[in-house]
């Protein structure tokens, strides 16, 4: 790790530790936006991590952004850190404007772009678009009759929101475009390399959300089973109980140990199907870990005022977000079974998508 980005590692660390209370996620789980927390982190510069300067960002790379989106899975941060950056490295990538305010994104729900006099209209219905209802701005990916690929950032103040939440509590709301009009600058063109690398980008947000959210899972079940007690002594000095603690911290070593290749190695390349391999990884491991940790902590971890839920919950919700590890483990079987003949090539180098040399559509 940089000297710079372990810097800012530590001080977002800091933030988040100091501001993410379990008393703010619960009330962010009930509607209430936190806005110092999100305040506090435009001001240090966080929300513009990984867009160039040029561009009226922060700087840094995209390294640095996806160190910052596992901080923020593992504190449990309610605020849309990795949509908002996600946004912006869209739009910056199609040479439009970055936005200034709160903005989220639909990548995966095709809206219509229809060519008028002096611009475009936009029409149709974005679905599970996070912090939509807390957002300024939604970048659009759509087409047009002729099955051109467009891109577009969008004003939410036309748009109308229909809140929904996933299982953390977290915004996934539905948007739904009528009529929408933009100047014509206000609309990229976009091609599939870069469909595929925003694509790629989106599933390894919710690798490092994961990442973090492991890790904290990991810590609080080490943590109780030293404070609980039975039968005269800590849980965790019972052979059964350190058995399923070592299967958690071999998962959540595991994870990590991906989670920070891919830290180290984004900014260079990171291919489709090693962010596929990732993303299986990370949802497996979520999966056992979840279930590990609550039989650890018993009817506890389940109760408001232990934190375990906020954490466990998040699992169970982001690992199912741009791929379950089912779908990706199919499609990266059918991937394999069509470089059969040079097996060995594709397992020693896997082709896939750079993560960052796509240049400007």
């Amino acid at each position: 790790m940089s000297e710079i980005r372990s810097m800012l590692v530590d001080t977002v660390s800091k933030v988040l530790k100091d501001l993410c209370t379990k008393e703010l996620i619960a009330a962010a789980e009930k509607g209430e936006f936190p806005a110092r927390l999100w305040n506090t982190l435009e001001e240090l510069g966080v929300t513009a991590v990984g867009i160039s300067e040029e561009k009226g960002g922060a700087g840094g790379g995209l390294g640095d952004f996806m160190a910052l989106v596992k901080l923020a899975g593992y504190y449990a941060a309610p605020v849309p850190l990795a949509e908002n950056i996600l946004s912006n490295i869209a739009l910056e990538k199609s040479s439009l404007p970055i936005s200034g305010q709160i903005s989220t994104f639909s990548f995966e729900n095709d809206i219509d772009f229809d060519k008028a006099d002096s611009g475009w209209v936009l029409s149709g219905t974005a679905k599970y678009v996070p912090w939509a209802r807390n957002a300024k701005t939604i970048t659009v990916l759509g087409k047009t009759f002729k099955n051109k690929r467009m891109i577009a950032n969008v004003s939410l103040d036309n748009c109308d929101v229909r809140p929904h939440d996933n299982l953390a509590g977290d915004p996934r709301d539905e948007v739904l475009l009528n009529q929408i009009r933009l100047n014509a600058h206000e609309v990229m063109d976009i091609n599939k390399g870069m469909i595929s690398e925003l694509s790629d980008l989106a599933a390894l947000t919710r690798v490092m959300l994961m990442a973090g959210a492991l890790e904290r899972t990991l810590e609080l079940s080490v943590m109780y089973t030293k404070e609980r007690t039975q039968f005269g002594r800590p849980i965790g000095k019972f052979q059964a109980v350190q058995q399923k603690l070592a299967v958690l911290a071999g998962e959540t070593t595991a994870s990590l140990a991906v989670a920070n290749f891919i830290i180290a190695n984004i900014d260079s390349e990171i291919s489709t199907d090693e962010t596929a391999m990732a993303k299986i990884q990370l949802g497996d491991a979520a999966e056992a870990a979840s279930r590990i940790a609550h039989q650890v902590h018993g009817a506890m971890g389940f109760t408001d005022e232990h934190p375990l839920h906020q954490s466990t919950r998040r699992l169970w919700s982001w690992r199912d977000e741009f791929g379950s590890e089912s779908l990706l483990a199919k499609q990266l079987g059918q991937r394999i079974l069509e470089h059969s003949q040079d097996l060995w090539g594709f397992i020693t180098k896997a082709p896939g998508i750079k993560a960052k040399k796509t240049g400007p559509c």
